[in-house]
């Protein structure tokens, strides 16, 4: 089987409706019962793909006047896994939804917290896939 090209499929249009900008405000009003006091805006990027594995990451950009080095990001996979906004399985299922047939995904994982720079802080994202 061929694999597809997925950085022409996972455009920055295709994962933002995977991961939509409101979930943001939605995860922080939930989290603390005010979106305004989140310290990042959340998003989703598609990376790279390999034979059998499609690696995207949360990225979490610093809100103006906020402080995302203050912010705990680094307990944020363990959130994110479980928390019902986030929504993880649902994206999951979406990136299949979208994969039309052609593969199916079996797993996936959050890795650990990294940062980009001290106003971007990411969540490595991994779909293992069977075809």
């Amino acid at each position: 089987m061929t694999i597809p090209n997925f950085e022409a499929f996972f455009t920055p249009r295709k994962t933002q409706a995977l991961f939509p900008e409101i979930r943001t405000n939605q995860f922080f009003d939930a989290l603390f019962g005010d979106k305004n006091e989140g310290a990042y805006e959340i998003s989703l990027k598609f990376i790279k793909h390999n034979a059998k594995t499609l690696h995207f990451e949360f990225q979490l950009k610093q809100r103006p006047g906020k402080c995302l080095s203050c912010s705990l990001t680094y307990g944020l996979p363990q959130v994110f896994q479980r928390h019902p906004i986030i929504n993880i399985k649902g994206i999951v299922a979406k990136i299949e939804g979208l994969l039309d047939h052609k593969a199916r995904c079996v797993s996936w994982k959050l890795g650990n917290t990294r940062d980009a720079s001290s106003q971007c802080h990411t969540i490595p994202f991994s779909v293992l896939l069977d075809y």
